[in-house]
């Protein structure tokens, strides 16, 4: 008590020099002397008292309704003082969270990331940006001894950090089938197992997975539900759609998966993506996959890499740089000689 009535006479103080001679050192004195208030538990109804005895000590004349305004101030200051705490609370708080998941998204980054192989007789292109800090997205290659390069992509329906623990998930029931990474169908089979047993029911994966032997030129796949991509024709600069049939990933435990085979001819591609290519939208609506198309059109000339690179600069433009969701877009060309 003895503390807080020492601040509440060096207010006393304060205010009296400064109602007689203002300066800019008696302001600053006043910034200090608010967190002495805070640190002695002042409140500010004390503080509101002084100043107005003060006043009123200084023009004794001084209208009762002017020192009656303090009391409305004195209230407005209060909620303004809890208020301003709990936003504070709240800053601290949400960047607290902000920094757990810019750590989080790096680990995830380090977990996932997916290096671009470079493959005899192919030329890869692969790019992967999620919406938000952690991607829903996933893509991986892998390259075995037999002349063959797998590659998978993944898409959990769901956004944030659930999301971004079923990809890692699915990334280490990937490296843990190796020797079943030959048989496309089965690889999905088994991963729809994990998923089933391990993932919350109202969570579920869509997922493409092929086998191109550089070899034979020949491109194994299926496909669990998954946005389905394009083969391009060299020879009659076609555009057609990669059609496969297969339930996303989780939902049946019994479910089997249909294994295609396609022959790649010199100059072809193949493209694959997510749905965060196909349903970016403007303010006219959502992008038809012809306009996609038309994209990779303008870019076919380019490497494989240049063509991602800049179809998803098209597309970030249009949605006014800010995608609605995660986006990954992979292209595989069969070299020419």
């Amino acid at each position: 008590m003895e503390e807080q009535q020492a601040i509440l006479n060096k207010y006393e103080e304060l205010l009296l020099r400064y109602m007689q001679n203002s300066n800019e050192q008696l302001l600053y004195r006043g910034q200090k002397f608010s967190r002495q208030s805070i640190e002695n538990d002042v409140t500010p109804e004390e503080i509101v008292s002084i100043h107005k005895s003060v006043l009123h000590k200084l023009y004794p004349d001084i209208p009762d309704k002017i020192l009656d305004s303090f009391d409305l101030l004195l209230e407005v200051m209060i909620g303004y003082g809890l208020l301003y705490r709990e936003h504070q609370i709240l800053r601290n708080q949400q960047q607290e969270i902000k920094s757990e998941m810019e750590i989080a998204a790096n680990v995830q980054h380090t977990l996932l990331g997916s290096e671009v192989p470079s493959v005899k007789g192919l030329d890869i292109g692969a790019i992967t940006v999620p919406a938000r800090q952690m991607n829903g997205d996933y893509f991986q290659f892998v390259e075995d001894d037999n002349g063959c390069v797998s590659v998978a992509v993944a898409d959990v329906i769901g956004k944030g950090m659930p999301a971004a623990l079923c990809m890692s998930m699915i990334k280490y029931a990937m490296d843990s089938l190796p020797e079943s990474r030959n048989n496309p169908g089965f690889v999905l089979e088994n991963l729809n197992r994990v998923v089933e047993q391990n993932v919350d029911s109202t969570m579920f994966i869509t997922m493409f997975y092929g086998i191109y032997n550089t070899e034979t030129h020949e491109f194994y796949f299926s496909s669990a539900g998954h946005e389905p991509g394009f083969f391009y024709s060299s020879m009659d600069e076609t555009f057609y759609d990669i059609e496969t049939t297969g339930l996303v990933l989780g939902v049946d435990r019994y479910a089997k998966y249909k294994e295609y085979r396609k022959t790649i001819a010199e100059n072809d591609l193949i493209i694959l993506l997510s749905d965060g290519v196909t349903e970016s939208r403007s303010q006219e609506g959502f992008i038809e996959r012809q306009g996609i198309i038309r994209l990779i059109e303008q870019y076919i000339h380019l490497p494989a890499q240049q063509i991602v690179d800049n179809v998803y600069k098209e597309l970030e433009k249009i949605q006014d740089f800010e995608l609605k969701d995660d986006f990954t877009l992979i292209i595989l060309r069969r070299k020419g000689l």
